[in-house]
C-alpha cells in the first residue's frame, strides 16, 4: 500500500468490560471474582486496530484523556514515535502501572492499525523468528475444589498442551494435598508449575521449593517470594534444588525494572498488555537476552501470540483461563491451542482479531 506511510491516526476508540468469573478465584494474596479489560480501537483510513489491557476501568479514562491526543494526527506507520509522544504525556501523571497499561493498549492497537493498512499479518510485519510458541495452561486457583483442580489441568492435558500451572500459598497446610492431586490428574510426563503469588517469606519459598521438586517433580515456581524482593529472589533461586526454576517479571513495566529483574531469576516473564505493549516488549527481549534468559509471555494469550513469535529468547506463553473465557467472549479470531502451540493466523491480517 504505498500511500500507507502517509496515513495519519485519526481518532481512538476506547471501552471497558468487567466480566465475573465462572466461580470465585483466589491465589496465595489475593481473592476476586471478576475481571476488567480495557479495549481501544485505532482509526485510520477505514481501517481498524484492536489492541487491550486487564487492568481498572480507569485506563480508560487516561486513554481518552491523555493519550488519543498524544497520537492523534501521527504518521499511523511510526508506531515507536507514537509511543514515545504516549510516554511523554504520562510524566507528571506517572508511566509505571496504570499509566503504562494504559500506554500499551494503544501501542498493541497501533501495531495492529499498521498491520492492517499495510494488509499484512502481524507477525509477518515483526519478522518473527518464529511461526509459533509453546503454551502452558494456567489456573488451578486455590479456590478450587480439588475434583475442580484435577478436571482443568488434567483437561488441559488431554487437549494436548504439556504443560501446567496452579496456585499455591494461600493455605499451606493444603498444598501438599492440592499439588499431589495435580500430579495425578495430569501423570508424570507433563510439566507442573506452581505460582505462590509472593506468598512466601524467603525461608519458607526455600522450603517449599524442595518439597515441589522433591516430592512432585515441580519445574517452575513462579514469585516464590514478592516480586519486590529482588535479594529474596536471588536467594531462592540459589538455595532451590537442581530442576525447579524461579519466575517473576509479570507485573513489569519500564525496561529498568527488567533490568534489575533478570538477573536474580532463572526465566523472566514479561505481559505484553503492562510493559508497553510491542514495542515495549522487543526493549524487553532485548534485556532478556543480553542477560542470557529465556522470557516466557504472561497471560493475554490472543493478542500475545503474534508478539511473542518476535521474541527470539521466547520460552512459552502462558494460556491463562479467566483471559482465555474473555477473549473467547469478545473477539472473533482467537486462536486456539494445537498439539501445545498456538500459531499466529497468517490468513487475516493484524492480529486477526475483531471486536465482536
Amino acid at each position: 500500500m504505498s500511500t500507507a506511510t502517509q496515513t495519519r491516526i485519526e481518532n481512538l476508540d476506547v471501552s471497558s468490560h468487567t466480566v465475573p468469573t465462572d466461580e470465585p478465584e483466589s491465589d496465595g494474596t489475593l481473592e476476586w471474582d471478576s475481571t476488567t479489560i480495557v479495549v481501544v480501537q485505532a482509526h485510520a483510513a477505514g481501517a481498524v486496530g484492536l489492541g487491550y489491557t486487564y487492568t481498572h476501568e480507569a485506563a480508560a479514562k487516561l486513554i481518552e484523556d491523555k493519550l488519543a491526543e498524544a497520537v492523534r494526527g501521527r504518521d499511523a506507520m511510526d508506531v515507536a514515535g507514537a509511543s514515545h509522544a504516549m510516554s511523554a504525556a504520562l510524566r507528571n501523571i506517572g508511566r509505571p502501572g496504570l499509566g503504562f497499561m494504559a500506554l500499551s493498549a494503544v501501542d498493541l492497537a497501533l501495531w495492529d492499525l499498521k498491520a492492517r493498512l499495510l494488509e499484512q499479518p502481524l507477525v509477518e510485519l515483526l519478522d518473527a523468528p518464529h511461526e509459533r510458541i509453546p503454551v502452558y495452561g494456567s489456573g488451578g486457583f486455590c479456590s478450587y475444589s480439588d475434583e475442580r483442580l484435577r478436571e482443568q489441568l488434567g483437561g488441559w492435558v488431554e487437549q494436548g498442551i504439556p504443560r501446567v500451572k496452579m496456585k499455591v500459598g494461600r493455605d499451606p497446610d493444603r498444598d501438599r494435598e492440592r499439588v499431589e492431586a495435580a500430579r495425578e490428574a495430569v501423570g508424570e510426563d507433563t510439566e507442573l508449575y506452581v505460582d505462590s503469588n509472593g506468598a512466601y517469606s524467603r525461608g519458607e519459598a526455600v522450603a517449599w521449593a524442595h518439597v515441589y521438586a522433591d516430592g512432585y517433580g515441580v519445574r517452575w515456581l513462579e514469585e516464590p517470594v514478592s516480586s519486590d524482593d529482588l535479594e529474596g529472589l536471588a536467594i531462592v533461586r540459589d538455595e532451590s534444588p537442581d530442576g525447579i526454576e524461579i519466575a517473576a517479571g509479570e507485573y513489569g513495566d519500564l525496561v529498568p525494572y527488567f533490568e534489575r529483574m533478570a538477573p536474580v531469576v532463572d526465566c523472566l516473564q514479561a505481559d505484553v498488555t503492562r510493559c508497553g505493549g510491542i514495542t515495549g516488549l522487543l526493549d524487553v527481549a532485548a534485556v532478556a537476552e543480553a542477560h542470557g534468559r529465556q522470557l516466557s509471555g504472561h497471560c493475554a494469550p490472543a493478542i500475545s501470540a503474534h508478539a511473542f513469535c518476535a521474541v527470539g529468547c521466547v520460552r512459552h506463553l502462558e494460556y491463562f483461563h479467566d483471559h482465555v473465557r474473555i477473549e473467547h467472549m469478545l473477539f472473533d479470531g482467537v486462536p486456539e491451542p494445537v498439539d501445545g502451540v498456538l500459531e499466529p493466523d497468517r490468513s487475516r491480517p493484524g492480529n486477526g482479531l475483531e471486536l465482536k
